[in-house]
């Protein structure tokens, strides 16, 4: 199956209600799946929310250097540990593209990219930071969990007209030896200082996810959904 030409990523789904009217893509990150996320929804979803769709896609196989070029579900290669050289542009690109065909069809099944949100975690939130930027149509929110933006130094140009109108929620554990928390902060002051409205929250915790995290996401959806 393939939107404008590009093929659609398998993906779970789940919807809170009949006819949802808002939709979540949620990004996985690295070796994971789509299913990583799936557990959090009794503990992120509140019963005054309107019915939503949530999408957890299954990023491709792929080679990864760092891991000897084992092969694992990535949305692009890790060639080096150094955050500036950790992305390879092709890669991010195509799951870029990947993700806009899902958002695509979102769309196609009736709710509005103003009422689409975007999420990620790790690389899966790298992805959504890249496809942030290079949205023209703004989307209801985009949400970067213990993540970077790959390709800082080029990203500017990247940045098209309307895509700050995208509210931004970002998270990072001080303790993160995968992503350091340093470079979340820095991302979330890149995007301020681009004119993009970010919410940052940071947690004493690792690479990972923690409850008071879910909670203040939960806070920073309620106040969007709200805003209708």
């Amino acid at each position: 199956m393939s939107e404008g030409g590009t093929t659609l990523l398998d993906a779970i789904e789940r919807e809170t209600g009949a006819d949802p009217a808002w939709s979540v893509l949620w990004l996985h990150g690295l070796g994971a799946d789509g299913s990583d996320f799936v557990p959090i929804l009794p503990e992120l979803v509140r019963r005054d929310w309107p019915a939503m769709r949530f999408v957890f896609p299954h990023a491709p196989m792929r080679a990864v250097t760092i891991s000897n070029g084992a092969r694992m579900r990535a949305w692009y290669d890790i060639r080096d540990f150094d955050l500036a050289n950790r992305a390879d542009e092709q890669g991010v690109m195509e799951s870029v593209a990947q993700v806009t065909a899902l958002i695509d069809r979102e769309i196609a099944r009736g709710i509005p990219a103003s009422r689409i949100f975007l999420a990620g975690f790790s690389q899966g939130g790298a992805i959504t930071l890249a496809a942030g930027l290079r949205r023209s149509v703004p989307l209801a929110g985009l949400v970067g969990l213990s993540t970077y933006l790959p390709g800082a130094t080029t990203a500017a140009a990247a940045l098209v007209e309307g895509a700050t109108a995208q509210p931004l929620f970002m998270a990072h554990g001080t303790g993160d030896p995968v992503v350091p928390y340093a470079a979340g902060e820095q991302t979330a002051a890149w995007m301020r200082q681009r004119g993009f409205e970010v919410e940052f929250h940071r947690y004493p915790m690792p690479h990972s996810v923690c409850l008071e995290e879910i909670r203040d996401l939960g806070d920073w959806f309620s106040a969007r959904l709200a805003a209708g």
